[in-house]
């Protein structure tokens, strides 16, 4: 890089030569002098040209692919199930028959080690995959920007990359041979998460790992059964520190929101005080490819009762809609480094100071629509103390509460969940 004079190459093709460099690439267009050739000749380095529009990066890209397939597999005879592991090949194609779909098989610099047949199905950025022994740049980029990298290193289950959110992608990643084994096959379903209070250490080398992960185990195993009991085909995996149920939904689409609620609530009353957990509740999918959303539903709801503390442990993702999107906005704030300004800045250096619970306070007030009984109940204090906080939040962030008050009332009246910021 950076070598363009005819001179500078000429010295360069010597040098390269005396260590023995098998090949030297310069970016074209690049005219070859008399005296590169000759040097060209001597020295016994091959000068290349890269293609117009062609980075370094993508050299590099393909010097290595082929520097590492004589790294594939052992010379010993290593097989695992009956197949050779050294074939890479074959066993994609093995993946590719069991998913009924083509598959890459790529190291974690996303560079291509071997492919299944079928290729001509995929979309353009598999057939761009194949070609260049590679992912494409862009795709790669999608896939770290939506998370899907950090997804696969932390954890040892699937990731489901959702086409719809992925402008280079157009058929999903995915084959519905496992959803038929449940024979939940155009069958109407919800998915359920639950989760338990208390954080997520489950690390077996801190105090409470062990414990938490039977928790986990035992709580997973207890609504396998519950939900083999209610519906036939209910299928319960414990995935990270979710567990998650599969509960078909026979019958009229009005009844499954209600009979999926009770269910919830039914398992948490029999578990009683012993499970300290909640539960979140996707929406209908009618099919198995909406699994996925339903998923992702049940996700943001437990993911909003888990924040609560315990004021709630069942509801659905339409009941939690705007609080999921207030933790969204929190998580984007977090990720651009953005701190509070104005009067809650103001709550939080005082709670920070005194070690009281201002924000605490506004927070229930706000969610009670300024309902000052309500909001005490939820504060767990009493109502008279509970006025004289509030007089503090007023005073101490220079807050009219009585504008925000009306403008609580406003929006209840209007049909929102939420009071206006």
């Amino acid at each position: 890089m950076g070598v363009h004079e005819p001179d500078d190459v000429v010295r360069l093709l010597y040098d390269l030569g005396c260590k023995r460099a098998a090949a030297l690439v310069v970016r074209s267009p690049f005219t070859a002098t008399v005296e590169i050739r000759r040097a060209a000749d001597e020295s016994g380095v091959a000068l290349l040209g890269l293609a117009r529009k062609a980075s370094w990066a993508q050299v590099a890209a393909m010097l290595r692919t082929l520097l590492v397939e004589g790294d594939i597999g052992d010379i010993s005879p290593q097989t695992l199930g009956g197949m050779l592991t050294g074939d890479l090949f074959a066993l994609a194609n093995a993946v590719a028959a069991l998913l009924d779909a083509p598959v890459t098989i790529e190291d974690r610099s996303s560079r291509v080690l071997a492919f299944s047949g079928r290729q001509d199905e995929a979309d353009q950025s598999r057939v761009e995959t194949i070609l260049g022994r590679r992912v494409p740049e862009g795709f790669t980029l999608g896939l770290a920007r939506n998370g899907v990298f950090e997804r696969l290193h932390r954890g040892h289950a699937p990731v489901y990359v959702d086409p719809l959110h992925d402008e280079t992608m157009t058929v999903p990643r995915v084959a519905p041979e496992a959803i038929a084994r449940l024979g939940l096959v155009g069958q109407p379903a919800i998915v359920l998460a639950l989760g338990l209070f208390g954080g997520s250490d489950a690390d077996p080398s801190t105090e409470n790992g062990p414990r938490r992960v039977a928790d986990r185990q035992r709580v997973a195993d207890a609504l396998a059964m519950h939900l083999s009991a209610v519906q036939t085909r209910s299928a319960v995996a414990l995935v990270g520190d979710v567990t998650y149920g599969i509960v078909p939904m026979p019958g009229s689409r009005a009844d499954c929101l209600e009979r999926s609620i009770r269910v919830a609530s039914t398992f948490l009353e029999r578990t009683g005080q012993r499970v300290d957990a909640a539960i979140g509740i996707g929406p209908l999918a009618l099919d198995g490819s909406g699994l996925s959303s339903s998923r992702d539903g049940a996700d943001r709801a437990l993911r909003v009762l888990l924040a609560n503390g315990g004021a709630r442990r069942v509801a659905t993702a339409e009941d939690v809609h705007v609080d999921s999107l207030m933790l969204d906005l929190a998580d984007l704030a977090a990720a651009r480094g953005d701190v509070a300004t104005g009067p809650v800045a103001r709550l939080l250096n005082y709670d920070a100071r005194h070690q009281s619970q201002l924000v605490h306070t506004l927070s229930c007030w706000l969610d009670a629509f300024g309902d000052a009984g309500a909001a005490s109940a939820m504060a767990y204090v009493h109502p008279n103390t509970f006025q004289y906080r509030l007089r503090r939040v007023a005073e101490v962030g220079e807050i009219n509460l009585d504008d925000l008050a009306r403008g609580s009332r406003q929006c209840c009246n209007s049909g929102s969940t939420r009071p206006a910021p």
